[in-house]
Protein backbone atom coordinates (compact mmCIF):
# COMPACT_ATOMS: atom_id res chain seq x y z
CA UNK A 1 0.00 0.00 0.00
CA UNK A 2 1.42 3.29 -1.03
CA UNK A 3 2.40 5.52 1.70
CA UNK A 4 0.18 8.78 1.79
CA UNK A 5 1.78 11.93 1.19
CA UNK A 6 1.91 13.48 4.54
CA UNK A 7 4.17 10.66 5.52
CA UNK A 8 6.92 12.49 4.11
CA UNK A 9 6.20 15.65 6.36
CA UNK A 10 8.26 14.42 8.84
CA UNK A 11 9.78 17.32 12.05
CA UNK A 12 13.16 17.98 10.02
CA UNK A 13 11.48 18.38 6.70
CA UNK A 14 8.97 21.05 8.62
CA UNK A 15 12.11 22.97 10.39
CA UNK A 16 13.72 22.69 7.32
CA UNK A 17 10.83 23.88 4.93
CA UNK A 18 10.58 27.27 7.91
CA UNK A 19 14.28 27.66 7.31
CA UNK A 20 14.23 27.72 3.95
CA UNK A 21 12.48 30.87 3.78
CA UNK A 22 14.91 32.47 6.31
CA UNK A 23 13.85 32.00 9.33
CA UNK A 24 15.89 30.51 11.90
CA UNK A 25 13.85 27.74 14.11
CA UNK A 26 15.51 26.64 17.42
CA UNK A 27 14.15 23.23 17.46
CA UNK A 28 10.30 23.86 18.91
CA UNK A 29 8.08 21.93 17.78
CA UNK A 30 3.95 21.03 18.58
CA UNK A 31 1.64 19.88 16.12
CA UNK A 32 -1.79 21.58 16.32
CA UNK A 33 -4.98 20.23 15.82
CA UNK A 34 -5.67 19.98 12.28
CA UNK A 35 -7.14 17.07 10.05
CA UNK A 36 -7.43 18.47 6.48
CA UNK A 37 -3.78 20.33 6.61
CA UNK A 38 -1.15 19.86 8.85
CA UNK A 39 -0.46 22.60 11.12
CA UNK A 40 2.73 23.45 13.38
CA UNK A 41 3.91 25.92 16.24
CA UNK A 42 7.55 26.26 15.05
CA UNK A 43 9.86 28.37 17.67
CA UNK A 44 12.45 30.65 16.25
CA UNK A 45 15.96 31.84 17.65
CA UNK A 46 14.80 35.88 16.69
CA UNK A 47 11.66 37.45 16.98
CA UNK A 48 9.71 38.00 14.08
CA UNK A 49 9.02 41.82 12.83
CA UNK A 50 5.81 41.10 11.86
CA UNK A 51 4.77 39.80 15.31
CA UNK A 52 1.78 41.56 17.54
CA UNK A 53 1.76 42.65 20.57
CA UNK A 54 -0.72 40.28 21.57
CA UNK A 55 0.86 36.84 20.01
CA UNK A 56 4.12 35.25 20.15
CA UNK A 57 6.73 36.84 18.23
CA UNK A 58 9.56 33.65 18.53
CA UNK A 59 7.03 31.50 17.14
CA UNK A 60 5.15 30.82 14.10
CA UNK A 61 1.98 28.60 12.51
CA UNK A 62 3.34 26.57 9.77
CA UNK A 63 0.57 25.26 7.34
CA UNK A 64 1.50 22.76 5.03
CA UNK A 65 -1.38 22.28 2.38
CA UNK A 66 -3.37 19.21 1.54
CA UNK A 67 -2.25 18.05 -2.35
CA UNK A 68 -4.65 18.43 -5.06
CA UNK A 69 -6.82 20.21 -3.05
CA UNK A 70 -6.68 23.56 -3.64
CA UNK A 71 -5.05 25.31 -6.93
CA UNK A 72 -1.70 27.97 -6.23
CA UNK A 73 -4.26 30.58 -7.29
CA UNK A 74 -7.17 29.41 -4.81
CA UNK A 75 -4.92 30.00 -2.40
CA UNK A 76 -3.41 33.07 -2.85
CA UNK A 77 -6.67 34.26 -3.61
CA UNK A 78 -7.12 33.13 -0.06
CA UNK A 79 -4.51 34.99 1.56
CA UNK A 80 -5.42 38.10 -0.33
CA UNK A 81 -8.65 38.40 1.25
CA UNK A 82 -6.93 37.67 4.82
CA UNK A 83 -4.93 40.54 3.80
CA UNK A 84 -7.25 42.67 2.51
CA UNK A 85 -9.54 42.42 5.96
CA UNK A 86 -6.54 42.90 7.71
CA UNK A 87 -5.67 45.78 5.97
CA UNK A 88 -9.11 47.32 6.60
CA UNK A 89 -8.42 46.91 10.61
CA UNK A 90 -10.12 43.29 10.83
CA UNK A 91 -9.44 40.90 13.77
CA UNK A 92 -7.94 38.22 11.57
CA UNK A 93 -4.85 35.89 11.35
CA UNK A 94 -3.56 36.55 7.73
CA UNK A 95 -0.70 35.03 6.15
CA UNK A 96 2.73 36.41 6.81
CA UNK A 97 4.49 37.58 3.57
CA UNK A 98 7.91 36.48 3.78
CA UNK A 99 10.57 37.39 0.86
CA UNK A 100 7.80 38.69 -1.07
CA UNK A 101 5.01 35.79 -1.18
CA UNK A 102 2.98 34.26 1.52
CA UNK A 103 2.74 30.72 -0.14
CA UNK A 104 5.82 28.71 0.03
CA UNK A 105 7.02 25.46 -1.59
CA UNK A 106 9.79 22.89 -0.17
CA UNK A 107 10.33 19.13 -0.45
CA UNK A 108 7.09 19.19 -2.44
CA UNK A 109 4.66 20.72 0.33
CA UNK A 110 3.28 24.00 -0.17
CA UNK A 111 3.49 26.12 2.97
CA UNK A 112 2.42 29.65 4.58
CA UNK A 113 3.69 30.83 7.59
CA UNK A 114 0.87 33.10 10.31
CA UNK A 115 1.95 34.77 13.30
CA UNK A 116 0.98 33.06 16.65
CA UNK A 117 -1.71 34.74 17.97
CA UNK A 118 -3.26 34.25 21.82
CA UNK A 119 -6.56 33.87 22.81
CA UNK A 120 -8.85 31.59 24.33
CA UNK A 121 -12.49 30.16 23.03
CA UNK A 122 -15.19 32.17 23.03
CA UNK A 123 -18.03 31.82 25.72
CA UNK A 124 -21.14 33.41 23.54
CA UNK A 125 -23.42 33.86 26.57
CA UNK A 126 -21.16 36.59 28.13
CA UNK A 127 -23.10 39.85 27.85
CA UNK A 128 -22.99 41.43 24.83
CA UNK A 129 -20.41 38.73 23.32
CA UNK A 130 -22.54 37.73 20.23
CA UNK A 131 -24.04 41.27 19.94
CA UNK A 132 -19.63 41.90 18.93
CA UNK A 133 -19.45 38.88 17.06
CA UNK A 134 -22.29 40.14 14.55
CA UNK A 135 -20.69 43.77 15.07
CA UNK A 136 -17.47 41.79 13.34
CA UNK A 137 -19.22 39.71 10.84
CA UNK A 138 -20.82 43.15 9.04
CA UNK A 139 -17.46 44.25 8.95
CA UNK A 140 -16.06 41.46 7.17
CA UNK A 141 -19.04 41.30 5.14
CA UNK A 142 -18.59 44.56 4.00
CA UNK A 143 -15.32 43.78 2.55
CA UNK A 144 -16.27 40.56 1.53
CA UNK A 145 -19.04 42.33 -0.60
CA UNK A 146 -16.47 44.84 -2.57
CA UNK A 147 -15.49 42.17 -5.19
CA UNK A 148 -16.00 38.63 -6.15
CA UNK A 149 -13.86 35.51 -5.58
CA UNK A 150 -12.00 35.08 -9.31
CA UNK A 151 -10.33 31.46 -8.47
CA UNK A 152 -12.29 30.58 -5.22
CA UNK A 153 -15.05 28.03 -5.68
CA UNK A 154 -19.01 29.32 -4.52
CA UNK A 155 -21.53 26.94 -2.17
CA UNK A 156 -22.85 26.12 -5.89
CA UNK A 157 -20.23 23.40 -6.09
CA UNK A 158 -21.94 21.74 -3.53
CA UNK A 159 -25.24 21.08 -5.05
CA UNK A 160 -27.22 21.18 -2.69
CA UNK A 161 -25.62 17.87 -0.80
CA UNK A 162 -26.01 16.07 -4.04
CA UNK A 163 -22.35 15.65 -4.37
CA UNK A 164 -21.65 14.62 -1.14
CA UNK A 165 -24.58 11.73 -1.23
CA UNK A 166 -22.77 10.63 -4.59
CA UNK A 167 -19.52 10.78 -3.06
CA UNK A 168 -20.55 8.48 0.20
CA UNK A 169 -22.95 6.19 -2.39
CA UNK A 170 -20.20 5.84 -4.88
CA UNK A 171 -17.24 4.74 -2.05
CA UNK A 172 -19.45 1.79 -0.47
CA UNK A 173 -18.41 2.43 2.49
CA UNK A 174 -22.42 2.12 4.50
CA UNK A 175 -23.05 -1.10 5.89
CA UNK A 176 -26.04 -3.14 4.58
CA UNK A 177 -28.98 -2.35 5.08
CA UNK A 178 -28.00 0.99 6.05
CA UNK A 179 -27.05 1.83 2.88
CA UNK A 180 -30.74 1.72 1.15
CA UNK A 181 -31.25 3.95 4.13
CA UNK A 182 -29.09 6.19 3.95
CA UNK A 183 -30.04 6.30 0.10
CA UNK A 184 -33.29 6.96 0.86
CA UNK A 185 -33.04 9.72 3.93
CA UNK A 186 -30.22 11.61 2.07
CA UNK A 187 -32.03 11.78 -1.63
CA UNK A 188 -35.15 13.10 0.42
CA UNK A 189 -33.05 15.80 2.42
CA UNK A 190 -31.31 16.94 -0.90
CA UNK A 191 -34.69 17.33 -2.09
CA UNK A 192 -35.60 19.26 0.64
CA UNK A 193 -32.45 21.89 0.43
CA UNK A 194 -33.07 22.32 -3.40
CA UNK A 195 -36.87 23.23 -2.37
CA UNK A 196 -36.00 25.44 0.19
CA UNK A 197 -32.80 27.13 -1.91
CA UNK A 198 -36.04 27.83 -4.35
CA UNK A 199 -38.46 29.13 -1.94
CA UNK A 200 -35.79 31.44 -0.43
CA UNK A 201 -35.39 32.87 -3.93
CA UNK A 202 -32.29 35.02 -5.19
CA UNK A 203 -29.93 35.93 -2.65
CA UNK A 204 -26.77 38.13 -2.49
CA UNK A 205 -23.04 36.40 -3.04
CA UNK A 206 -20.28 37.80 -1.27
CA UNK A 207 -16.77 36.23 -0.06
CA UNK A 208 -17.00 34.67 3.42
CA UNK A 209 -15.41 33.27 5.76
CA UNK A 210 -17.01 29.42 4.75
CA UNK A 211 -16.29 27.66 7.90
CA UNK A 212 -17.20 30.31 10.73
CA UNK A 213 -17.55 28.26 13.78
CA UNK A 214 -15.98 28.96 17.30
CA UNK A 215 -13.68 26.47 17.09
CA UNK A 216 -12.50 29.12 14.43
CA UNK A 217 -12.53 31.95 16.75
CA UNK A 218 -9.89 33.10 19.31
CA UNK A 219 -11.59 35.20 21.63
CA UNK A 220 -9.43 38.46 23.17
CA UNK A 221 -10.04 41.05 25.72
CA UNK A 222 -11.04 43.06 22.43
CA UNK A 223 -13.26 40.35 20.85
CA UNK A 224 -13.50 38.34 18.27
CA UNK A 225 -9.93 37.29 16.65
CA UNK A 226 -11.32 34.91 12.94
CA UNK A 227 -8.58 32.54 12.30
CA UNK A 228 -8.50 29.20 9.28
CA UNK A 229 -9.89 31.15 5.76
CA UNK A 230 -8.83 27.60 4.31
CA UNK A 231 -12.65 27.02 3.01
CA UNK A 232 -13.02 30.69 2.31
CA UNK A 233 -15.94 30.85 -0.25
CA UNK A 234 -18.59 32.94 -1.89
CA UNK A 235 -22.11 32.52 -0.94
CA UNK A 236 -25.00 33.83 1.06
CA UNK A 237 -23.78 35.90 4.29
CA UNK A 238 -25.95 33.34 6.73
CA UNK A 239 -23.35 31.03 5.93
CA UNK A 240 -21.18 32.80 8.32
CA UNK A 241 -23.89 33.00 10.82
CA UNK A 242 -25.90 30.35 11.86
CA UNK A 243 -23.00 28.03 13.33
CA UNK A 244 -23.52 30.79 16.25
CA UNK A 245 -27.20 30.06 16.90
CA UNK A 246 -28.64 26.77 18.34
CA UNK A 247 -30.39 25.36 21.41
CA UNK A 248 -34.36 25.26 21.96
CA UNK A 249 -36.78 27.90 19.08
CA UNK A 250 -36.89 30.54 21.64
CA UNK A 251 -33.15 29.96 22.41
CA UNK A 252 -32.16 30.17 18.96
CA UNK A 253 -34.48 33.27 18.30
CA UNK A 254 -32.71 35.27 21.27
CA UNK A 255 -29.55 34.46 19.86
CA UNK A 256 -30.21 35.06 16.66
CA UNK A 257 -31.90 38.58 17.58
CA UNK A 258 -28.33 39.17 19.43
CA UNK A 259 -26.42 38.64 16.29
CA UNK A 260 -28.34 40.45 14.20
CA UNK A 261 -28.19 43.10 16.45
CA UNK A 262 -24.73 44.10 15.67
CA UNK A 263 -24.60 42.55 12.44
CA UNK A 264 -26.88 45.21 10.42
CA UNK A 265 -24.83 47.97 11.95
CA UNK A 266 -22.59 47.55 9.75
CA UNK A 267 -24.48 45.48 6.62
CA UNK A 268 -27.29 44.36 5.36
CA UNK A 269 -28.52 40.69 5.66
CA UNK A 270 -31.35 39.76 2.92
CA UNK A 271 -34.69 39.09 4.41
CA UNK A 272 -34.84 35.57 3.29
CA UNK A 273 -31.76 34.09 4.29
CA UNK A 274 -32.56 32.95 7.70
CA UNK A 275 -35.04 30.15 6.00
CA UNK A 276 -31.64 28.91 4.58
CA UNK A 277 -30.23 27.83 7.98
CA UNK A 278 -31.74 24.22 8.43
CA UNK A 279 -30.81 24.10 4.51
CA UNK A 280 -27.20 24.85 5.19
CA UNK A 281 -26.95 22.62 8.50
CA UNK A 282 -28.48 19.68 6.57
CA UNK A 283 -25.70 20.55 3.67
CA UNK A 284 -23.21 20.62 6.41
CA UNK A 285 -24.27 17.15 7.86
CA UNK A 286 -24.10 15.56 4.65
CA UNK A 287 -20.97 17.41 3.79
CA UNK A 288 -19.39 16.28 7.20
CA UNK A 289 -20.02 12.40 6.47
CA UNK A 290 -18.20 12.41 3.13
CA UNK A 291 -15.36 14.41 3.80
CA UNK A 292 -14.46 11.88 6.75
CA UNK A 293 -14.94 9.48 4.20
CA UNK A 294 -12.99 10.78 1.15
CA UNK A 295 -10.41 11.18 3.60
CA UNK A 296 -9.99 7.62 4.76
CA UNK A 297 -6.78 7.02 3.00
CA UNK A 298 -5.21 9.40 5.44
CA UNK A 299 -4.10 7.65 8.75
CA UNK A 300 -4.70 10.95 10.82
CA UNK A 301 -8.65 10.24 10.04
CA UNK A 302 -9.12 6.67 10.92
CA UNK A 303 -7.25 7.26 14.25
CA UNK A 304 -9.02 10.41 14.99
CA UNK A 305 -12.51 8.76 14.04
CA UNK A 306 -12.45 5.32 14.49
CA UNK A 307 -16.21 4.70 15.18
CA UNK A 308 -17.02 6.41 11.20
CA UNK A 309 -17.03 2.58 9.32
CA UNK A 310 -19.14 1.02 12.55
CA UNK A 311 -22.62 0.50 12.09
CA UNK A 312 -23.82 2.25 14.81
CA UNK A 313 -22.23 5.88 13.66
CA UNK A 314 -24.31 5.10 10.58
CA UNK A 315 -27.16 4.32 11.89
CA UNK A 316 -27.31 7.05 14.11
CA UNK A 317 -26.43 9.31 11.36
CA UNK A 318 -29.19 8.38 8.81
CA UNK A 319 -31.49 9.26 12.81
CA UNK A 320 -30.21 12.42 12.20
CA UNK A 321 -31.12 13.34 8.19
CA UNK A 322 -33.81 12.65 8.85
CA UNK A 323 -34.88 14.62 12.37
CA UNK A 324 -32.60 17.54 9.92
CA UNK A 325 -35.43 16.35 7.29
CA UNK A 326 -38.34 17.04 9.87
CA UNK A 327 -36.58 20.72 10.68
CA UNK A 328 -36.62 21.72 7.33
CA UNK A 329 -40.15 21.05 6.89
CA UNK A 330 -40.68 23.18 10.34
CA UNK A 331 -37.47 25.32 11.16
CA UNK A 332 -37.12 25.97 14.44
CA UNK A 333 -36.03 29.80 13.95
CA UNK A 334 -39.18 30.22 12.02
CA UNK A 335 -41.77 29.15 14.54
CA UNK A 336 -43.95 31.53 16.00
Amino acid sequence: MQAHHYAGLTPDVVLDAVESVGLFTDGRLLALNSYENRVYRVGLEEPLRQASADGHGTQVVAKFYRRGRWSDPQILEEHAFAAELAAAELPVVAPLAVGGSTLHEHGGFRFALFPCRAGTSPDLDQPGARALLGRTLGRLHAVGARQPFRHRDGMSKWRHGARARELVLGLGIVPPPLDARYAEVSALLVRAIDACMQSAGPVRRLRLHGDCHPGNILWQSTGPLFVDFDDSIEGPAVQDLWMFVAGSPDQMRREWGELLDGYERFAHLDAGEAQLIEALRAMRMLNHAAWIAQRWDDPAFPAAFPWFGEPRYWERHVDELREQLAALDDPPLLRM
